[in-house]
């Protein structure tokens, strides 16, 4: 993948720095501002791929940000999550109004957030995203949901598919149950840990097919892995 950049417009550092690691982990490159006038300045110098932009911020408002890109030729185009703890549709009309692209209200999960940041990247710039993860033998198709081993095609249930593209966003990283169930069944999912063994088994025993050699790495008392082998 490439590194799309993305800025975060955030004074409640708890939830910025909760933004920043799992886009980071997300592979994206991450800049974090508290203050509106300190974004309205960076923006004028430097413009991300994607802008996230809390509604409330000290200095300059979200949604007055909003208005000044959408007036400059160089930030008209630039895709803008908007975030706020505003839910009445009267607010969410006037964020999208101004030139928010898309609306999340406080609070939200990480996954939702992850995949409107991903969906607003591939539809607003295509470019900074590839839709083929390849893992040594391994290749995964996102847009036609299909993934191949040594050019024969495996076949997973859609537990097993998103399980299985976050392994291959980050070869060789070893995630331990927990990180397994936020990022892939969501922090707001309550289920046991031993699912994700189950789930592991049954990824590992699709790829694994015809004596070929094990691709997924199981770290005693650490997690699991995917081999970049």
């Amino acid at each position: 993948m490439i590194a799309p950049k993305i800025m975060i417009v955030e004074d409640e550092e708890p939830l910025g720095v909760l933004l920043q690691y799992n886009l980071e982990s997300e592979g994206y490159q991450v800049e974090i501002v508290t203050r509106g006038d300190e974004a309205d300045l960076r923006l004028q110098e430097h413009v991300p791929d994607l802008l996230v932009l809390d509604w409330m911020v000290p200095g300059v408002s979200g949604i007055e940000i909003c208005r000044r890109l959408r007036m400059r030729p160089e930030t008209e185009r630039l895709p803008v999550i908007m975030l706020t703890a505003r839910g009445e549709e009267s607010d969410r009309v006037r964020g999208l109004a101004t030139g928010a692209d898309d609306y999340l209200v406080k609070p939200f999960s990480t996954p939702e957030f992850l995949a409107r940041v991903r969906a607003l990247l591939r539809r607003a710039k295509p470019e900074v995203l590839s839709s083929v993860l390849k893992v040594g033998d391994l290749v995964l198709d996102r847009d036609a949901h299909r993934v191949f081993r040594k050019k024969t095609e495996v076949k997973l249930g859609p537990t097993e598919f998103r399980l299985l593209e976050f392994m291959m966003r980050h070869p060789g990283r070893v995630f331990s149950r927990g990180q397994l169930l936020d990022n892939v069944w969501g922090e707001t999912i309550y289920i046991d840990e031993r699912t994700v063994d189950v789930h592991v088994g049954r990824l590992r025993k699709a790829v694994n097919t015809n004596r070929l050699p094990d691709v997924i790495r199981t770290v005693r008392g650490a997690g699991y892995s995917i081999s970049e082998e």
